[in-house]
């Protein structure tokens, strides 16, 4: 048996062109040839000779000996490169009548500049994927140019004398192709990164070998990629056959309570799937919703500006419907143990809040297009002898087979922080696939993978921005303030990073970490990096934009949900913005008191009042052993 498993991608080969103008240009080019060779050679050995005299000093750092222990600097795990720095060494050479630009001018030059040239690497990377279209543009002026030419020369496929022989490829338009790959784009920029890197820790350092352990302890050790791989394998699994058709019976029962017409079934989907994010996970909502609205709607060829809005509306939808529990969403799952942000917390005060935003969008959006449903119609060819796809069709799925996969989605979830048990899954799950074959389509990887390496690069980079993101979240006092700028900067950066950088930092009220929260969750759907799953819908949708999806076309859309989200969730008053579920914080030496006592010494009671020196104290509360005053 063969498991079938659809990488996709062209081959891709080079294309030598030889030129005909006379024996001196041939000369010339392949002197050229031998130049670019001897020059890639000197590289790849300026690349390869410094791992071969790596000193024994060298090797331990980066190595087994962590740079900076979780105990020590109040990490959720011990770090092995010497950068970024943790936000604890900052804030101890920092003080209270500091601004945050002198703040944000100090860390800026921290580590020799190191800080500003990875998040100016960062921009570019941002500012890169805005440009996505433009390269996509030229891939495709360089393919027509290039196909014109080799019909020209005979160097088509059909025109050489092998049997199966392939076009020349155009290397030219191959590289603006993988440039305009918005899927590719971080990754790209890690390469620019990974040279400031060995040049800041190695080269400067006049130590190379040390410059490629940083490199190695950073991207090897101290990046978490456990959310792109989780992404990968519930992307792959809910993309699959029986968990979709189940996805569209619930939809179209709701839908035909509503008429079952195309307005109800579109609704419908936006509400439900997103809602249901909250128990399978916002990525695996994300993959169902998405190829049912691809299935359902834009076939049907919608305007684009209807196009560009029901994408702005799934994405902010997605965004906040992980909202109901505190493990689907990646924002609050950043913060959830650490704030003690529950299952009941989330429920009460942003769950049922997302749900009426969820409903209020979807609402305004039908009303404002509702007289474009009535044209929507899908092409249907007029040649009744062409057969219907493989892919396409109807015939009944086993009801065991649909619960087996819902079963192996639920162990994913459920085992989402152990990657060897929910990839071990997996395996089994490609396995019953290929048993049951002729219930199941081909199981697709090349978008998981493509949304998955996406997220690889943006959390690489993300590690290096801590430094800037938290001085702007804990400088702000003001929680609408807060709650929009934590909006703003979730478009710029993956809202889980907006979140784990404000649990780092030390006091913040209940007001301030839900604001946070509000506003990460809120602008999840403002661009394609702002929220993991939302590299694989557009993975999923990007065929039915011209051009892809355009990251302005996708911020136009998505403003008016966005508004309306955060309007829910901060007008909408519940206890637990003003309640912190876990009061005291950060009380690592702190002695619990219950009863009538006296203290001796110095401290702070969290509670009634503050103590200093030798008092008494009646009720219960926590009692601080006070830090020496520097």
């Amino acid at each position: 048996m063969e498991l079938r498993i659809r990488i996709g991608g062209k081959d891709a080969s080079w294309a030598l062109m030889k030129g005909h103008r006379g024996l001196a240009v041939w000369i010339t080019r392949a002197m050229v040839r031998a130049v670019k060779q001897l020059l890639v050679f000197r590289l790849l050995l300026l690349a390869i000779l410094p791992l071969l005299f790596v000193s024994p000093a060298s090797a331990a750092s980066g190595g087994a000996t962590p740079t900076y222990e979780a105990s020590e600097y109040g990490l959720d795990k011990d770090r092995y490169a010497k950068f970024p720095l943790p936000i604890s060494v900052y804030e101890e050479t920092e003080n209270e009548k500091m601004g945050i630009w002198d703040k944000l001018k100090e860390r800026a030059g921290a580590q020799n500049g190191f800080n500003l040239v990875a998040s100016i690497i960062f921009l570019c990377a941002i500012i890169h994927t805005f440009l996505a279209g433009y390269f996509i543009e030229m891939a495709h002026h360089h393919e027509k140019a290039h196909k014109e030419l080799i019909e020209k020369k005979g160097l088509t496929g059909e025109a050489k004398p092998h049997d199966g022989a392939k076009d020349d490829v155009s290397f030219k338009a191959n590289f603006f192709h993988f440039l305009g790959e918005v899927e590719a784009i971080f990754g790209i920029w890690v390469i620019a990164l990974a040279g400031a890197i060995l040049w800041f820790f190695g080269i400067q350092a006049n130590d190379i070998g040390d410059g490629f352990n940083q490199l190695k302890g950073y991207i090897g050790k101290d990046v978490n990629y456990t959310e792109p791989i989780f992404v990968v394998i519930i992307m792959a699994i809910a993309a699959t056959r029986p968990v979709v058709r189940l996805a569209e019976f619930l939809v179209d029962k709701v839908a035909k309570v509503f008429g079952g017409s195309t307005a109800a079934w579109w609704f419908s989907a936006l509400t439900i799937t997103p809602l249901l994010g909250s128990f399978i996970t916002e990525p695996a909502a994300m993959t169902i919703a998405a190829l049912l609205l691809a299935k359902k709607f834009f076939d049907l060829n919608p305007s684009p500006k209807f196009a560009y809005a029901t994408l702005g509306l799934l994405f902010v939808n997605i965004s906040v419907g992980g909202t109901l529990t505190h493990f689907a969403a990646p924002p609050v799952l950043m913060i959830a143990q650490k704030w003690s942000f529950g299952m009941s917390f989330m429920f009460i005060n942003f769950g049922w809040k997302a749900a009426i935003g969820i409903i209020l969008s979807n609402t305004a959006y039908f009303y404002y297009f509702r007289k474009e449903f009535s044209g929507l119609k899908k092409q249907v060819s007029q040649d009744m002898h062409i057969p219907m796809k493989w892919v396409d069709r109807e015939d009944p799925i086993p009801l065991w087979i649909t619960i087996v996969h819902v079963l192996f989605l639920a162990w994913t979830v459920v085992f989402a922080h152990d990657p060897v048990l929910f990839v071990g899954g997996f395996l089994f799950f490609l396995g019953f696939t290929q048993a049951t074959g002729h219930h199941q389509n081909d199981v697709n990887m090349k978008g998981p993978i493509l949304v998955g390496f996406f997220l690889a690069g943006l959390v690489i980079h993300g590690g290096c921005q801590g430094w800037w993101i938290s001085v702007l979240l804990t400088s702000i006092e003001n929680e609408w303030v807060l709650m929009i700028g934590s909006t703003v900067l979730t478009a710029f950066n993956d809202n889980a990073a907006i979140t784990y950088l404000a649990s780092q930092a030390p006091g913040l009220s209940i007001g301030a970490k839900y604001a946070v929260v509000a506003g990460a969750v809120t602008g999840g759907g403002l661009t394609v990096i702002a929220n993991a799953p939302n590299p694989a819908g557009q993975s999923l949708l990007n065929r039915y934009f011209k051009g892809g999806v355009a990251p302005l076309g996708l911020l136009k859309a998505a403003l008016v949900p966005t508004v309306i989200m955060g309007a829910c969730f901060m007008l909408l008053k519940t206890p637990g913005m003003t309640q912190d579920p876990q009061p005291v914080e950060d009380a690592h030496d702190a002695e619990h008191f219950e009863g009538t006592g006296v203290f001796e010494g110095s401290g702070t009671f969290e509670g009634s009042g503050r103590i200093e020196g030798t008092g008494t104290f009646t009720g219960e509360g926590t009692f601080e052993e006070a830090k020496p005053a520097e």
